[in-house]
């Protein structure tokens, strides 16, 4: 197998990433892991077919002694341990990781994935950025003069790296001719680069995994772990991985995963809007019972989220790993404070909703929010960590459960249908530029929202979904005028010359994915041709 770089220098530096051995650990991730990855991907789409046959997931027959079985992961490092508030963001520019790291979060999930669009040079600048801050020589000077440098009056944020998932390529690092595997690309160049000075930090290489689907999958990485251990002169358990349970697949396969992974494991985290959107993927033609209202009012309170979350809490603690709650994505606007106080008093409640479930910590996108999750969490933990001595043996979550879409309060209505297109075309206009992690409406958004903003619309066409608000019937031609009129709105508000660059291109790609008559199952794999 042969490693081909297509553009080497995307940013100055980047020879410092670009090295042969680190080329060589890549390659030989590839040469070892490629192709399982992709049978696995493969049998996704074979799955897929038979619930949609069916209408139907459940738990495995075939692995209920895993689910029986008297188990626990290994131990959590002492870096792990406490995980009351974590910052995310992407890791370029340096700026944005500079401020994650100073923010007094306890951890940093430095996303390569969905917060991020993944530019030849934004990966790179990512792995430098990672690599300076592991230094400790991280910094950065604004044009007008502005220097960031990591704090020294107190504890920086453990860093957690979030790779592509599975199912990304990575067209500028080549493999006998094709694409290389994004999330092996990611992996395996931080690791190479970072790893060891991790370990002498006291911390080590530690990973978010993003959007799996089964335990093979899971059994894939860990797979990988062994090897890059190894391959680096690293002790077994070094690496950790907290896992996303974000795809509806994954929600009946929580203790195989850790299973799987359990001499690495960290724990599971709720990733809401994903989940959101992989159960219309999984259910988009299985009929109105799984069209869910406007995804503004899907709360967590649902009863199938509720099902979900306590089967996560249960699962983690019950196998001594940690259970990390959703996302707080407000962004305070200081010239309306009032918005932003009632934002930040929902975001309060969401977080003591939580802690009181027994999450261990959560997400916030901004760094204003940092003290209103660790207030909430300093009340419920007191002294402790984490809350892996609270189990939840009264919770006993059934697949019906699970999948009772059905129960969720609130209806389809066309503001909802119009706000999802807005945000669709918005989101992937500014990923187009190179910015995963867009503000829209006070909110920080990234590709998560896009994608089930999308997958509700072409959900809504299949089903032809009446709306609320004005008895309409949702059909192509409905969402073909509304499209244009958020189009000519994003027009008006961002100018011509944005529009002509990146609005225009991301509403044909919106409009082609929407109106297709096959699903897409990623948004960002037909953007992804579009960038550089």
């Amino acid at each position: 197998m042969a490693i081909t770089v297509t553009d080497p220098r995307p940013i100055d530096r980047a020879e410092e990433i670009l090295t042969p051995e680190a080329l060589a650990f890549v390659e030989e991730l590839h040469q070892r892991f490629a192709g399982t990855r992709n049978e696995l991907l493969a049998a996704r789409a074979v799955k897929r077919q038979r619930v949609a046959e069916t209408g139907r997931l459940d738990f495995l027959p075939e692995t209920m002694d895993v689910r029986d079985g008297d188990w626990k992961v290994a131990p959590a490092p002492a870096a792990l341990q406490d995980r009351r508030v974590e910052m995310t963001g992407p890791a370029s520019p340096a700026k944005m990781a500079i401020n994650a790291l100073n923010s007094g979060a306890k951890v940093w999930l430095a996303d390569l994935e969905d917060a991020s669009t993944p530019t030849w040079a934004n990966v790179i600048d990512a792995i430098l950025n990672l690599r300076d801050a592991a230094r400790g020589t991280l910094s950065y000077t604004s044009e007008e003069g502005k220097e960031y440098r990591l704090r020294t009056d107190a504890p920086l944020a453990v860093v957690v790296a979030r790779p592509r998932g599975w199912h990304m390529p990575e067209k500028h690092l080549l493999l006998d001719g094709e694409p290389g595997v994004g999330a092996l690309v990611d992996f395996g160049l931080h690791f190479f680069h970072v790893a060891k000075q991790l370990v002498e930090n006291g911390q080590g290489p530690y990973y978010y995994l993003p959007k799996m689907e089964s335990h093979l999958e899971a059994r894939l990485w860990n797979d990988v772990f062994v090897f890059a251990q190894d391959y680096l002169g690293l002790g077994q358990g070094t690496v950790r991985a907290t896992v996303l349970i974000e795809t509806i697949p994954a929600a009946f396969e929580m203790d195989e995963i850790l299973y799987e992974l359990r001499d690495h494991a960290a724990g599971l985290n709720a990733g809401r809007w994903d989940y959101l959107f992989s159960i219309i993927k999984y259910f988009r033609d299985a009929g109105e019972e799984f069209v869910l209202p406007d995804r503004a009012s899907v709360a967590m309170t649902a009863p199938f989220m509720r099902a979900y979350t306590e089967l996560l809490v249960k699962t983690c603690h019950k196998r001594g790993a940690f259970a990390m709650g959703g996302m707080a994505a407000v962004i305070p606007n200081r010239r309306h404070p009032e918005v932003t106080e009632a934002a930040f008093a929902k975001v309060r409640a969401d977080k003591t909703r939580e802690a009181n479930d027994g999450f261990d910590g959560s997400w916030v996108a901004h760094p204003d929010l940092v003290p209103t999750c660790r207030e909430v969490f300093d009340s419920v933990l007191g002294d402790k960590p984490n809350q892996l001595d609270k189990q939840r043996p009264e919770v006993s979550v059934t697949a019906e459960q699970l999948l009772d879409v059905a129960s969720a309060e609130g209806q389809v209505t066309e503001s909802g249908l119009r706000l999802n297109l807005y945000v669709a075309i918005a989101y992937t206009a500014v990923w187009l530029s190179g910015n995963g992690a867009v503000a829209i409406h006070n909110l920080m958004e990234d590709a998560a929202t896009a994608e089930i903003s999308r997958s509700q619309v072409w959900q809504q066409i299949r089903n032809k979904s009446v709306l609320a608000d004005t008895g309409n019937t949702v059909t192509r031609e409905l969402v073909e005028r509304i499209l244009a009129e958020e189009t000519e709105r994003l027009r008006t508000e961002f100018g011509d010359e944005a529009f002509r660059r990146y609005y225009q291109p991301a509403s044909e790609l919106i409009a082609g994915i929407c109106l297709s008559e096959d699903y897409t199952d990623f948004l960002t794999t037909p953007a992804y041709e579009l960038v550089g």
